[in-house]
Parts: structure tokens; sequence; C-alpha cells
């Protein structure tokens, strides 16, 4: 799948970063679906993103018995967008994110008052085993895809716990929101020149672009978050960063920060 998926990825990722989602989430698609459109759930969940058809209706997509436009990849990830955005308001946490959009808000609700706590891992068995299993699915899913975990495999807990940056980029780091923006980019950009140029934490950056330099090595495009008001400062700069980043790859010798 990491290599026939790649159009399917590619498209979940311009849309998802188009609806200030973290694009890692594609990975909710693989364990919904498997990337087929065409399947349909024992509940009558169907597409690549299993929508059930009263999420349809609300978003406005086709489903009678002539069309169903679930089954659409673009106008499906439209909606999944918009969803996982709306839950994300709702849990402030990705991977309730991830068990509302299989068990529903509701159940997640009864789960967070039954535990007395907001996170994962103490209301887990008050969940039904599906959903439990499907978030636990979905963070074994993105370390297999990106070699390691990320900001939606963690808790919003953990997350403010954890990641040695100032409590303003904290909010970037765990919100939905239009704080970030992405830049495509290709070549062999060296990560910490890009911090040290753009006076970025590198524990930032790294949550914030998993899986950076190994796709940049590969030779493929990347689609790279940085900040908003980073972006001018970066396009002013990216020649001489990619130079830079290039003479640091052929001496071989770390980047001091």
């Amino acid at each position: 799948m990491k290599f026939w998926a790649k159009p399917y990825f590619d498209l979940y990722d311009h849309i998802l970063s188009a609806n200030g989602v973290p694009i890692t989430l594609k990975y909710l698609s693989v364990i919904e679906s498997h990337l087929q459109p065409n399947l349909v759930s024992w509940a009558g969940a169907v597409g690549p993103w299993q929508l059930m058809p009263y999420e349809a209706q609300r978003f406005g997509l086709k489903n009678n018995k002539y069309v169903d436009e679930r089954t659409d990849f673009i106008k499906s990830t439209e909606v999944a967008a918009k969803l996982l955005k709306e839950l994300y308001a709702e849990f402030g946490d990705w991977l309730l994110v991830v068990a509302a959009y299989n068990g529903g808000v509701g159940r997640v609700k009864q789960a967070i008052e039954k535990a007395k706590s907001k996170s994962f891992w103490d209301i887990q068995y008050f969940l039904p085993e599906e959903t439990r299993n499907h978030v636990k699915k979905y963070i074994a899913t993105h370390y297999i895809f990106e070699n390691n975990g990320g900001v939606t495999t963690l808790t919003a807990q953990e997350v403010q716990q954890y990641f040695n940056v100032p409590a303003e980029q904290r909010t970037a780091i765990t919100s939905a929101d239009s704080t970030l923006c992405s830049v495509e980019i290709s070549g062999r950009y060296n990560a910490a020149l890009i911090c040290k140029q753009l006076q970025i934490l590198p524990a930032y950056f790294n949550q914030l672009n998993p899986g950076f330099a190994a796709q940049l090595a590969s030779g493929k495009k990347y689609i790279m978050y940085l900040p908003k008001e980073k972006k001018n400062l970066f396009e002013a700069t990216k020649q001489q960063i990619l130079e830079q980043s290039i003479q640091q790859l052929l001496l071989g010798s770390p980047v001091a920060y």
C-alpha cells in the first residue's frame, strides 16, 4: 500500500491540509476501508472513509438509489476532514477523535464520565472493544507508515507534557486550526538548517513533519508544515537553505543549533 496508494495519500494530504487537519489522519482511512471505495460495513457505512448515511446527508453528499457520493475519494475526504475537525473541536484530543469517529460522540462522552478522565488509556475499557481496538490499529498503522508516532498518536496531556516547546507552539501542535501552513518541497533539505534559519525548535519541527528526511532522501516531494508566520522567511531563504543542506550532506558534519 505504501506504493500503490501514493496518489490517494497525496490527495488526502492536500484535502486534510486545506481543512487544517493533520495529514497523518489519512491512515484512518487505511484501517476504515483499506482505501476500498465500494466497501460497505455491516452498519451501512460506505466508502474509503466509511461514512454513515446520516453523515453523508448532513454534509451534503448525494446518497440515493442512483448515486452514493460516499464512494468518491475527493468528496468523501472533504466530508471526513470536516467531520474530524468537528470532533477535535469537541474533544481536543486526536485519540478521542479516532475513537469518536468509530464509536460515536455519545459513547466517548459516556466513557469519559465513567472513567473520570479524558485520556484514551483511562477510558478505553468503558468503550466497545471494536472502538478501543480501532484506536490501537490507527496508532499501529501510523508507526508502520511513518516509522514513528506523532501528534495524532498521543493524548492531549502527553503532547503538553512531553513536547519541550513554548505554550503558544503547543497550541499550534495540538489544534487543527489556521496557525499552520503547508509548503511542498523537494531536494535534500536539512531539517536542522531549516530550524536554525527559521528559529523553530527542532522537537516542534519533527513532530509537525514526521518522515521528513527519509522521504526527501528517496527523491520524493514532501509537504512540509510550518507556522504561518515562518512561510515568507522560508520562501525567501529556501534556495540558500538548500545549498547549505547539500554542502552539509557532502561534508557529513552535524549542524550546530
